[in-house]
């Protein structure tokens, strides 16, 4: 039988947990995924072995006709089963990096059907099985009672009217709506001369360090600009 809370104020608690980083090379965007607690790595770039911590290296495995045997999708399918169901002890899955990941799962659709491109498969179905693919991707990661870090690499723009010059992911827009929209916090990491810099992009609401639970998690909020507001009569630190 359910039974109804107490009528009385309660002290909220809000960690954020889930991370869309992204920067330039060398700006530090592994490096802050890797401060997270207990954190397991899905990687991406060939140096899953060279990693302090656990790791698993994705990639679709072929054989010697080039038919792909044990695609990244099933990997990840099984990754994400074993995160569900065996007793672990990671607190922080991170996927790096996510370009490569989106690249993979097109290429082994269309290696299952025997063509070039997503749009060479009838009636739209390419399209549809590779978003429907990268959805339940997402949104099983965000079900997952763990942190969650997304990396994307970084481009520049150039603003056509203005001529400014901005960084945004490298990601297409749709799949940054997508992450960005089942993150809580959206992180840019940038090396100036020798200092690395954390500033946040976007965020889903403020975030207050007395409502951060975590105490593995509070302290690397504070090392990132305007990831915590302050507190009326304190003042959050962060680098400079």
């Amino acid at each position: 039988m359910f039974t109804l809370p107490k009528n009385e104020p309660r002290k909220p608690k809000d960690t954020p947990r889930n991370y869309f980083i992204y920067g330039e090379t060398m700006s530090g965007k592994s490096y802050l995924a890797n401060e997270f607690p207990n954190p397991f790595i899905i990687n991406t770039d060939g140096n899953a072995e060279a990693n302090t911590v656990p790791a698993h290296q994705l990639r679709n495995i072929k054989d010697k006709t080039g038919k792909i045997t044990n695609s990244v999708i099933d990997q990840l399918a099984d990754i994400l089963l074993a995160l569900q169901t065996q007793q672990h002890t990671y607190e922080t899955v991170i996927v790096d990096v996510m370009d490569d990941v989106i690249e993979m799962i097109r290429i082994a659709i269309c290696n299952e059907y025997g063509v070039k491109s997503l749009g060479d498969i009838p009636w739209g179905k390419g399209r549809e099985l590779f978003n429907q693919t990268l959805g339940e991707l997402v949104l099983d990661l965000k079900a997952l009672p763990m942190n969650v870090i997304y990396i994307s690499r970084q481009v520049t723009k150039t603003d056509q009217d203005t001529d400014r010059v901005y960084e945004v992911p490298s990601l297409k827009d749709t799949y940054v709506n997508l992450i960005n929209g089942n993150s809580d916090l959206m992180v840019k990491t940038k090396k100036v001369g020798n200092n690395y810099l954390r500033e946040i992009d976007r965020r889903r609401k403020a975030y207050k360090a007395e409502q951060v639970d975590d105490e593995k998690i509070l302290p690397i909020l504070k090392t990132i600009r305007g990831a915590l507001d302050a507190t009326p009569g304190q003042q959050t630190k962060t680098p400079l």
